[in-house]
């Protein structure tokens, strides 16, 4: 199944000729979660050849503007387009009364449900559940309250061996049940084992979202392991000074605490605008984690 992120916007604070600020595109199995919105989402949502009416839930990490000044526009022109269908947004408490403010004063009328779920950043908990993906928040550490997601696919069914069960002549009745798991007794008695007629599925995959925070290896339990991670890496080494004041990461801090997790892939985004050429980051971090790339946009990482 597709499990893929596109990235819409990769810049921090204030877009720069060429970045935008943060927004992600994630496609699980043709369903598509928004993370984060920042200014000029939706104009990179076209840009690459995407349909905002086919997202259904977006994830905001925290409400500094960069990361969710390009929602109202979102839901405002999804109304426009004539959206009814529900929309689910997970985000800081203070974020639906930011959208109330905005349609309240604009006699915005909006012809769809907005599902709102708070999020509270205490501690990793599981926000988001459905037959393909489970979201669990990753609490980090910025100067306000602020959480990543970690998107882990659903186990699928075991495999059957389709060539072994016509071999021996067991009927395709029994297929769903032994990718379930279960030892089977035909009519007659004859007793088909599990083991021997399928396999297990592959390990589930996961990516995680970590938008704005300093590398305190707080959050690592929550992360480890992970398929694919995203780090901010709004700095380079030679300012972490600087990072450390704004509560924001290194290139090279990002790729250290890749290399910790046991990442499979690190992508590294949210960079500063005082950056015109991305290489030295990407070099920075690539000195500690070589399977490093950076957040272009409109590219598309597979899980």
């Amino acid at each position: 199944m597709k499990f893929e992120v596109t990235i819409l916007g990769s810049s921090s604070a204030t877009p720069v000729f060429n970045r935008n600020p943060t927004a992600q595109l994630l496609n699980c199995k043709d369903k598509f979660y928004l993370i984060d919105c920042g200014e000029g989402t939706q104009q990179q949502l076209i840009r690459f050849g995407f349909k905002a009416s086919k997202i259904d839930v977006a994830f905001i990490s925290h409400l500094h503007g960069d990361h969710y000044f390009g929602l109202v526009g979102l839901l405002s022109t999804m109304n426009l387009n004539g959206r009814i269908k529900p929309f689910q947004i997970f985000a800081p408490a203070a974020m639906m009364e930011i959208l109330e403010i905005q349609f309240r004063y604009s006699e915005t009328n909006l012809k769809f449900e907005i599902e709102f779920c708070p999020i509270v950043a205490d501690e990793p908990r599981v926000i988001f559940e459905n037959q393909d993906v489970t979201v669990e928040t990753i609490i980090l550490n910025h100067r306000i309250p602020c959480t990543g997601f970690k998107f882990t696919e659903k186990k699928r069914l075991r495999k059957v061996l389709v060539e072994k069960l016509e071999e021996d002549n067991v009927p395709q009745e029994y297929y769903q049940l032994l990718k379930k798991g279960m030892d089977l007794t035909l009519p007659g008695g004859r007793v088909i084992l599990n083991d021997a007629y399928t396999i297990d599925s592959d390990t589930p995959k996961s990516y995680c979202y970590c938008s704005d925070t300093m590398a305190d290896g707080s959050y690592l339990e929550t992360i480890m392991g992970c398929t694919l991670l995203y780090h901010e890496a709004t700095f380079m080494h030679d300012m972490l000074e600087r990072a450390n004041v704004t509560h924001h990461t290194t290139a090279l801090q990002a790729g250290m605490v890749a290399k910790e997790i046991g990442a499979g892939h690190l992508i590294i985004g949210h960079f500063s605008s005082r950056y015109k050429a991305l290489s030295p980051l990407l070099e920075e971090a690539q000195e500690v984690f070589e399977k490093t790339e950076l957040a272009l946009e409109g590219v598309t990482f597979t899980v």
